[in-house]
């Protein structure tokens, strides 16, 4: 079951499963993919600020952190 990237909280691990079909090829869309956000890339939720905003990921060996608006399109699945 994919969930939005908004909705994850600590402690989770998921995968990228897919990005909202505008957001592909927006400039938004393509900075996470040059960044590693990838379908099928693994990721660990290390933080989220206390007005939960950004999140904090870990992934390829180094940690990313991301506001909800930058993430928003990014689709995951919860492993």
């Amino acid at each position: 079951m994919s969930i939005l990237f908004g909705d994850l909280k600590v402690g989770d691990n998921a995968v990228i499963s897919s990005f909202k079909a505008d957001q592909v090829h927006s400039k938004q869309g393509q900075r996470l993919m040059v960044l590693g956000l990838t379908p099928g890339t693994r990721f660990h939720v290390t933080r989220v600020a206390p007005l939960g905003d950004p999140i904090e990921i870990r992934l390829r060996g180094f940690n990313l952190s991301l506001r909800r608006d930058e993430a928003h399109g990014l689709w995951v699945e919860k492993l």
